[in-house]
């Protein structure tokens, strides 16, 4: 287990959840208060959480299976974590900053376009009352499905389930979007290395009655700590997988109405990777809501990179793995021809909502829920701190975003509690 001191069985800080939010926090804390003893619990078997990289056996290449940009790369906290730990960052455009469409200019996409923008202004000139993404959308517009499709892809979610008004809160900050060559996933583990940890450990309740010491239940035995920071996804606490004693119901209340939504990748092996070209972005369809966004041979590597998210990916995801390759391969090959098949096989396939310990990918806000952002965050009595991507108010749903609550909340904690001897 990396870093693991013992099993001692009394801690000044207990961080639960070792994806971006709660390994930046332990850093943090032992840079800054190398006084006080950490350690991090992990339900899973890895570090990353939601940044999960799977390697390709004959390439450098990592495929993320979790979260693959690094949004607002410039001023991203990872893209400078990822020099100091020796991993390299490909600044080749995406999709959405100029980097190569497959489809070529024409009528329909100009029209695709000026709808896409449309809605998108519509959003940002939206004044008054939270409402729905889909209240937004142009009754009867040709472009709709597509328009459906891509918000799934932001929030994970139908556009009737999400927020307005957090949309409009969203901000990843200056600059464009670039990847980790060897995975974001592979980064985000690498920079928890030097955190003590212990994986496999689930935390079933956190009793906070006496004031000088938390109790956390774990499937590996009780501890005691001075302070706990969950770092939990809003699932995980929605579902009442960790219960509190006493309860803590507005936390659950915001987790509740801060859900995760679904976005689940695949990716394709290709036998002849010179059979598509590389590095290139293809929807699957642009008249329906339930279609994929696939890259080509991401950084050149030989597969194809399906992304489903929303009802689309729930439901390939409860049909199983050779549904959701059918799906891709349907898609492939109303584009490329039915010979395309022949070149497919599975390399990897993520399935969120059924990942144990998680269950979904990135938090969206239910209209009027946004400020409820603010609520998850608060501390519980100096004692109870929380972090992870929904407790960011405008970074929600990135790796960056977590790792900026982690951070504050490293810090809180580090001021709630004396110098020790």
């Amino acid at each position: 287990m990396p870093g693991d001191n013992g099993k001692s069985a009394e801690e000044d800080v207990v961080i639960i959840g070792a994806g971006a939010a709660g390994i930046a926090a332990a850093r943090r804390l032992q840079a800054s208060r190398p006084d006080l003893s950490i350690l991090l619990l992990e339900a899973g078997d890895r570090l990353g959480g939601r940044a999960w990289t799977v390697g390709l056996p004959v390439s450098d290449i990592g495929l993320d299976l979790g979260c693959g940009w690094l949004h607002g790369a410039r001023t991203n906290a990872w893209t400078a974590i990822a020099g100091e730990v020796g991993l390299t960052v490909d600044r080749t455009p995406a999709p959405w900053n100029g980097g190569r469409q497959l489809e070529r200019d024409d009528a329909d996409v100009d029209a695709a376009q000026d709808a896409i923008g449309a809605y998108f202004e519509r959003l940002d000139g939206h004044e008054g009352n939270d409402t729905d993404l889909a209240a937004m959308l142009e009754p009867g517009n040709a472009w709709n499905g597509q328009i459906r499709a891509i918000g799934t892809y932001i929030t994970g979610a139908e556009l009737e389930r999400s927020s307005v008004v957090d949309y409009n809160k969203y901000d990843p900050g200056p600059g464009p979007d670039w990847r980790v060559r060897q995975g974001y996933g592979r980064l985000v583990s690498l920079y928890g290395q030097p955190v003590p940890a212990r994986l496999g450990t689930e935390v079933t309740r956190i009793d906070h009655r006496l004031a000088g010491r938390i109790g956390i239940e774990t499937n590996q035995g009780g501890l005691k700590a001075r302070a706990v920071l969950l770092t939990v996804s809003t699932n995980v606490l929605a579902a009442g997988r960790i219960t509190f004693d006493p309860p803590l119901p507005d936390k659950i209340e915001a987790a509740s109405r801060l859900p995760l939504g679904l976005a689940d990748k695949l990716f394709l092996r290709l036998a002849n990777p010179q059979a598509l070209p590389a590095d290139t972005h293809m929807l699957g369809s642009r008249s329906r809501g339930a279609t994929g966004t696939y890259q080509l041979r991401p950084l050149g590597a030989p597969v194809v990179e399906a992304y489903f998210a929303g009802d689309l990916a729930h439901d390939l995801e409860r049909e199983g793995g050779e549904a959701a390759f059918s799906f891709a391969a349907d898609e492939l090959a109303a584009q490329f021809g039915a010979d395309i098949r022949k070149q497919l096989s599975v390399a990897a396939i993520s399935a969120w909502a059924a990942t144990p310990h998680i269950g979904g990918s990135y938090s969206y806000a239910e209209p009027g829920a946004s400020d409820l952002r603010g609520v998850l965050a608060a501390p519980h009595e100096e004692r109870i701190f929380f972090a992870g991507e929904a407790c960011s108010r405008s970074r929600y749903s990135t790796a960056h975003g977590a790792f900026e609550t982690g951070l504050a909340a490293a810090d809180r904690i580090a001021g709630s509690l004396p110098q020790t001897p």
